[in-house]
């Protein structure tokens, strides 16, 4: 089993350097998710183990972000993400990072390099991550007040983008 998961995480890390020497890493568009389904209610830990749960951000609009430390997308994608947090929390958006497997240690010791305010969350036996359609790292969802999944990123984005904001900002008018 231990196996199968690292030849899964490979192919999943040779697709995103495929993906990424293709140009598709980085276009500053949100794809719509046809017939915007419920988000999948989680609850987890953050590395200060305090408890978040997507049922507590209901009527917010919500980022959730689906990352690993050993991904190099996702260490390119963080500083943005950050700075897009310091804009949006204003604005009282919430974002979420999910890690991937990796427990708070990993995590924290990663944080040294790449700094985030936001909180990040440990989904360890990767549950939630199969619970949400998840193609690659990063994988990032942007949920509406509703608890409705609108848009979904494969791969690294811009967020502190402005075409990127106006799109996230928008779904708090719906």
């Amino acid at each position: 089993m231990a196996m199968k998961k690292f030849k899964n995480m490979l192919l999943l890390v040779l697709f995103m350097g495929v993906v990424s020497s293709q140009g598709v890493i980085g276009q500053e568009s949100l794809h719509e998710v046809k017939g915007h389904p419920a988000a999948v209610a989680f609850s987890l830990l953050d590395i200060d183990d305090n408890t978040h749960s997507l049922a507590a951000y209901k009527g917010k609009v919500v980022i959730v972000n689906f990352w690993a430390t050993w991904c190099p997308p996702c260490r390119f994608e963080l500083p943005a993400m950050e700075k897009a947090y310091q804009k949006l929390k204003t604005e009282d958006v919430i974002m979420l990072g999910i890690n991937v497997g990796e427990d708070a240690d990993t995590i924290f010791s990663f944080t040294a390099d790449y700094p985030v305010t936001f909180p990040l969350l440990m989904d360890r036996d990767s549950k939630v991550t199969q619970a949400y359609p998840v193609i690659g790292l990063p994988t990032t969802f942007v949920i509406d007040p509703n608890g409705k999944i609108i848009y979904r990123a494969v791969g690294t984005r811009e967020w502190d983008e402005r075409s990127l904001i106006k799109k996230v900002l928008a779904l708090k008018k719906k």
